[in-house]
């Protein structure tokens, strides 16, 4: 109910939308007695919700914000008008902690490990890819798969902007520790271990060639690690007294050369997919404010 009328104060003209996710805190009550349009997902994990809030609601500019009343609503305006000015498609909140309480035990340093793993493969644009606090244009909503069931939808909100090489920006913005009595539904180990999870299959998914370069490599070694020694005893005696270590050696490079293989047919894949999905992008046209419109 705070939430909602922070927001409600923030930014009056907004519609505010809480969607109940099989919650036994009340929350469809006080959010709709807070003047907020309520709806319900009943399969529970945060990237179901989202994936039904972006279908479901129609704008020109949404805010997706958690709400457990730990971020700032009244940076909410400053970061709209960042986005509509410097014509944007997403501004991340990174969050700026307001008391050495805000980040629960282990996620301070489980966030800056999975940001700074992203930001290497993906791009450094961002410092704090975790954030529940974002701005986004509409042509990214649209555009915008929602295939994760949890908290990893955060990893694919950064990784879609970052592939399809949208406008980003990032501002900092206050983060408080959580209200008394309200409790985080993440896990530290389970949801970290989802994360890095997402990370691998959108590696495969959108650097197939690097990822099975890393599997050729591996399996390569492997190879070369049991057949040197069948190929050094050939050398001195004419003979092969080890078969099967052979046999597995060469089992091994086959399926080196196999995942070499597959890696560069799917970077060719992949690539005519990501510019299907650049050219839908596209086609939704892109929101800005009448000042910014007139340069």
């Amino acid at each position: 109910m705070d939430v909602v009328s922070a927001f409600r104060q923030a930014l009056p003209a907004a519609a505010i939308y809480v969607y109940d996710n099989n919650s036994t805190d009340r929350t469809a009550e006080l959010a709709l007695r807070a003047g907020a349009v309520v709806r319900m997902e009943p399969r529970q994990g945060k990237g179901n919700v989202v994936r039904r809030m972006f279908a479901d609601t129609e704008a020109d500019v949404y805010i997706l914000v958690d709400g457990d009343g730990t971020y700032d609503a009244a940076s909410a305006p400053a970061l709209v008008s960042l986005l509509l000015e410097d014509g944007l498609d997403m501004v991340n909140a990174a969050r700026d902690e307001q008391s050495g309480a805000a980040y629960r035990r282990g996620h301070r340093l489980g966030n800056v490990v999975l940001t700074e793993l992203v930001r290497r493969i993906f791009g450094r644009q961002l410092t704090d890819m975790l954030s529940g606090y974002r701005v986004l244009s509409r042509r990214f909503v649209k555009s915008f798969p929602a295939l994760s069931f949890g908290f990893e939808i955060e990893t694919e909100l950064t990784v879609h902007a970052l592939e399809l090489r949208m406008p980003i920006a990032e501002a900092r913005a206050p983060y408080r520790e959580r209200p008394v009595g309200s409790v985080s539904k993440l896990r530290t180990y389970r949801d970290g271990f989802r994360i890095l999870r997402t990370i691998a299959a959108l590696v495969k998914e959108e650097r197939p060639l690097a990822f099975f370069a890393v599997c050729f490599a591996a399996l390569a070694c492997l190879s070369l690690l049991f057949g040197w020694p069948v190929v050094t005893t050939y050398l001195e005696t004419g003979l092969v007294p080890r078969l099967p270590t052979a046999v597995l050696s060469m089992g091994l490079m086959l399926l080196a050369f196999l995942s070499l293989a597959c890696g560069l047919i799917l970077d060719t894949v992949t690539r005519g997919r990501r510019e299907l999905r650049r050219l839908h992008y596209l086609q939704i046209p892109l929101v800005r404010s009448r000042r910014a419109a007139r340069r």
